[in-house]
């Protein structure tokens, strides 16, 4: 080496691992770097568990570590993958003592955790005052629990200084994405992104995921039934004096079960399913003119305003990313197709 040569430092990435982890969060980030240090990225990755020994992940997958906690020095980027459990329940002692001496006292340049992590982050606190984000599933739990985190629940991932919080499991590799560009340019995270086959920017937010999957089941059985025409029908008229009508009940008792049960308005509920349908449509070869009349959402522009608002992508946009070569499907099977939870 020339003496006009330097040598790249390299990033040590530490990816903190534990039993019960899910091994998905584990994979993506270090797959992320691992293929961006192939490409000439100065990464390099280390498996950390508490005291060096294997952990089982929630696969029943036997994941031998690097490295014990204690033998961690300074690490560029710390990694807290997520489990079943965290939140449902508080992380084990162990667990925290960990993350805590891990991200503490500068021995992380920063700090990310992948899907439910952000609960042992939180708990840990370090995501007091902090933007934060996790599986949608369990972002109201996240957001309850610990007060003092505002949490956005539709966001891929999110930064907030030198703290990074993601999405659901494969969200991994849209933040591990996000880190490498932050670090080595876009080239290089497009190159990653190419070799995995995957977005540099996934489009949307987590809103994109099934509102049948993501809402909660009502213990009205009125409510249950409209919820299903809803989603069988999306096209039909559901405004709320028509719901109310078929369902039985006044308008504002009506709202008022919604807000209770579901955690919507009718009106925001009945946006979604069309929304999805109008996804659904696109998907299978649909003008945009036609997925806004068969989805309900009548026109163009009503379409292109709930695309924004809600995915923040035009359905012309969405429409050249997802477009399957299948032909268009019947309407029917849209709606079927739709229904991807049933409300029982």
């Amino acid at each position: 080496m020339s003496a006009g040569e330097r040598v790249r430092e390299r990033r040590e990435i530490t990816v903190f691992v534990y039993d019960g982890v899910r091994l998905m969060d584990v994979a993506a980030p270090l797959e992320v770097f691992g293929t961006a240090a192939g490409l000439g990225g100065a990464y390099s990755t280390a498996v950390c568990s508490t005291d060096g020994a294997p952990v089982i992940t929630s696969t029943g997958t036997r994941l031998h570590a690097d490295v014990a906690v204690a033998e961690v020095g300074r690490t560029h980027t710390l990694v807290v993958p997520g489990s079943d459990d965290l939140p449902h329940r508080p992380p084990p002692a162990g667990l925290l003592d960990a993350v805590g001496e891990l991200a503490g006292g500068g021995r992380s340049r920063r700090v990310a955790s992948v899907c439910t992590g952000a609960f042992a982050l939180a708990a840990a606190g370090l995501l007091d005052g902090r933007r934060a984000t996790t599986h949608w599933r369990h972002a109201a739990a996240l957001a309850r629990r610990y007060p003092a985190i505002t949490v956005d629940p539709d966001a891929i991932f999110v930064r907030d200084g030198l703290t990074y919080t993601s999405a659901g499991v494969t969200a991994g590799i849209d933040l591990a994405l996000a880190l490498v560009e932050e670090d080595e340019g876009a080239r290089l995270a497009r190159e990653v992104a190419r070799d995995l086959v995957v977005f540099l920017q996934r489009p949307g937010g987590q809103s994109q995921f099934s509102v049948a999957a993501r809402t909660p089941s009502p213990r009205h059985d009125g409510l249950r039934g409209l919820l299903r025409e809803v989603t069988a029908d999306p096209a039909a008229d559901h405004s709320l004096p028509a719901l109310a009508r078929r369902g039985g009940l006044s308008p504002r008792h009506l709202t008022r079960l919604f807000n209770e049960q579901v955690g919507s308005t009718p009106a925001a509920y009945v946006e979604s399913v069309r929304l999805e349908a109008a996804k659904a449509l696109l998907e299978a070869g649909e003008t945009v003119t036609g997925a806004a009349r068969r989805s309900g959402l009548g026109s163009d522009e009503s379409l292109r305003r709930v695309f924004l608002r809600q995915l923040g992508v035009t359905p012309s946009s969405y429409r050249s990313r997802f477009r399957s070569t299948a032909p268009v499907v019947r309407a029917d099977v849209v709606r079927a197709d739709v229904v991807r939870a049933d409300h029982r």
